[in-house]
């Protein structure tokens, strides 16, 4: 896509996350309202106000890029495009979300072939709109930002715990005692899109979780390297947005803190 057509993307796609999570946070604050809490699998949760934001998302996002197919957490569409898709998380963090705990975001990434070309993750408790475009930089609320330059031995540190899949949990915990042995803290919050966002943005200088899907990661992919920093599966590889791992960096500590993933959880 032209830079032209990018920035009409970036801007529309980011208005309308910013409208519907929004209208989303307002009905969730209201005191007559009552969550319709389904269970998916164990531990893993959808809300009315899931359903609600996927179906205005994705409404809309039909009319921004029509060719494009859905990537949609909800399976509102489940249409594949051949060269385009959105891959929408309407609601990253709906635990959070159910309990009122922030941080809880819409995440909504447009892959062009096998390259995500705009990022968008709209944090609803603090109006935070982190915003990304391929080569046209990655902005907060429309100010540029960028990775930390903060070493490992310094760093602040971001991570999901396992809920659902326990598979890996040993050698989880063996590399999350490592982390917190070299550096400054580890924090989980409970949204890897707002994970991802806070690491291009400085706030924490890495993060890495397993058992991730692509609407959890894709538009935090472009966040991060359009801001500066890392990306890379445990395995030091590409497979991050379809693989089901990440790890995303700042430059300063990403060859230290890698290691320490690759001595854990790398794949034998």
């Amino acid at each position: 896509m032209e830079n032209k057509e990018l920035r009409r993307i970036r801007r529309e796609v980011g208005d309308l996350a910013r409208r519907v999570g929004t209208h989303i946070w307002s009905i969730r604050q209201s005191q007559d309202f009552r969550l319709n809490i389904e269970a998916k699998g164990r531990h893993d949760f959808v809300t009315q106000m899931d359903k609600l934001s996927e179906q205005m998302l994705v409404a809309e996002l039909t009319e921004i890029v029509p060719s494009a197919g859905f990537i949609a957490e909800e399976k509102t569409r489940t249409d594949r495009g051949e060269r385009l898709n959105w891959i929408v998380d309407p609601i990253d963090g709906t635990t959070n979300f159910i309990h009122a705990q922030p941080p809880f975001a819409i995440s909504i990434a447009l892959m062009e072939d096998d390259k995500i070309v705009v990022g968008i993750v709209y944090e609803m408790s603090r109006d935070e709109l982190f915003s990304a475009a391929l080569g046209q930089g990655a902005t907060l609320n429309g100010q540029p930002i960028s990775v930390s330059n903060i070493e490992i031995d310094n760093a602040l540190v971001a991570t999901g715990f396992p809920y659902t899949n326990f598979t890996r949990l040993q050698p989880y915990m063996a590399a999350l005692t490592d982390v917190m042995e070299q550096t400054a803290g580890v924090r989980r919050l409970g949204s890897a899109a707002t994970d991802m966002a806070y690491v291009a943005a400085g706030r924490y200088e890495a993060f890495f979780e397993y058992d991730l899907k692509p609407y959890d990661v894709a538009a935090g992919c472009l966040l991060v390297t359009e801001a500066g920093g890392r990306l890379s599966d445990f395995n030091d590889g590409g497979d991050y947005i379809f693989g089901g791992e990440m790890v995303a960096t700042n430059a300063a500590s990403d060859e230290a803190f890698r290691s320490i993933i690759r001595r854990h959880l790398a794949s034998r």
